[in-house]
């Protein structure tokens, strides 16, 4: 297994990030593998046009200061992501400028204006064998997974494997979602997602992290740290640890045990550094799918029909605020099941369409569109 490093890092200050990225990959060996000449794409997570302080973003202050580490060593950084929406040039730019990084462009990085789509064929995959991805990767001779630590609907939490979702260009998101409904196939497509591209590097901004009604909508929360890993799993398993969840918990973390590239818990790992102490202390997590259904095992098909109907009874569903919802409509555009109309200038939910994807309350721009447990699933998750 891959070492997991943790450093402080306590606010987004030039200095104070500078240094603490240097502290944090001096135990990997630093930058030493990175040459003249080398193109770096620098895979940030940039899910919607949200500023800094939202904590729905990579920080643009770390970005800037990995961006002139890496130029220091003569490399050509680009810094990229497809966020939830049209992947093109008018509605990155607006992602850019929010979220702080036309800034960066004077530290020497190159924002990514190729919007190129391309197929590839991945035979190795266990369920992603053929899809679509962005064609600014091809350019890279190494990509860097910088991610944002935050609670995610779907998946329980967002790290560093879930950032690569971010290879899928915008628009084609919503039929991956479709052609994996299931968590499991889901969170076994964003394994392979990482097994084919392979980031060299993955770090975890989680300095100040989001708590609640995550991805985009959640509250900031102050950790104070950046991790560190070769391995995407590795660093998700330690960061899932600081959020008080387990690999059961978080469903691509099952999926990647599975293959054999985590432990079965983070205890387990080879951690430098104080994990432990930068726990916060009852952070607000959305999970939904665990307790009960770790209580049945087997592999018959009573058992897995059982453990089927357990978790359809505990699933998390996403459930509209009337008072807040203001018609825009975003909801009914980004779900992938076509599961929403608009009514009365009010989003409306046919839950027999409803995949409980949480593209809607992902992609929501005012936070109308929350999770609701079901009261079983609340009572699991204190098992």
């Amino acid at each position: 297994m891959k070492s997991v490093i943790v450093r402080p890092c306590a606010g987004y200050g030039e200095a104070e990030v500078r240094q603490a990225l240097e502290a944090v990959l001096a135990p990997l060996g630093g930058l030493g593998w990175v040459l003249p000449g080398m193109k770096i794409a620098l895979k940030a997570n940039l899910i919607t046009a949200l500023k800094p302080e939202a904590a729905a973003t990579t920080h643009p202050a770390l970005l800037g200061a990995l961006t002139e580490l890496l130029v220091e060593r003569g490399a050509v950084v680009t810094i990229g992501d497809s966020p939830g929406g049209v992947f093109n040039r008018v509605y990155l730019e607006r992602v850019y400028e929010v979220c702080g990084l036309k800034a960066l462009e004077a530290k020497g990085a190159i924002l990514n204006r190729d919007f190129r789509q391309k197929e590839r064929s991945f035979p190795e995959g266990k369920v992603l064998r053929k899809f679509t991805y962005t064609a600014w990767l091809d350019e890279a001779d190494a990509i860097i997974n910088f991610c944002k630590l935050k609670v995610h609907a779907m998946m329980a939490m967002t790290a560093a494997t879930k950032n690569l979702f971010g290879t899928i260009p915008g628009s084609v998101k919503a039929e991956y979602h479709y052609r994996f409904p299931e968590y499991r196939d889901f969170a076994d497509m964003l394994v392979d997602l990482n097994e084919c591209f392979r980031p060299r590097l993955s770090i975890c901004d989680a300095v100040v992290a989001m708590e609640g009604n995550g991805p985009t909508q959640g509250t900031p929360r102050q950790i104070g740290a950046l991790l560190a890993s070769e391995s995407p799993y590795c660093l998700d398993l330690a960061a899932a640890s600081l959020l008080g969840l387990r690999k059961e918990d978080v469903p691509y973390l099952e999926a990647a045990f599975r293959r054999g590239l985590i432990p079965a818990e983070a205890k387990e790992l080879a951690v430098d550094g104080p994990l432990a102490s930068f726990k916060p202390e009852n952070f607000k997590n959305i999970a939904g799918r665990h307790g009960l259904t770790q209580l049945i095992g087997g592999r018959n098909p009573i058992s897995r029909l059982a453990q089927n109907t357990v978790e359809t009874i505990l699933q998390a569903r996403p459930q509209l605020k009337k008072e807040a919802c203001v018609g825009c409509g975003v909801c009914a555009g980004a779900c992938p099941a076509c599961a929403i109309t608009m009514v009365n200038k009010k989003a409306g939910i046919d839950r027999k369409k409803c995949i409980r994807c949480f593209c809607c309350q992902e992609l929501c721009p005012r936070g109308a569109m929350g999770v609701h447990r079901p009261l079983a699933a609340r009572l699991a998750g204190r098992l």
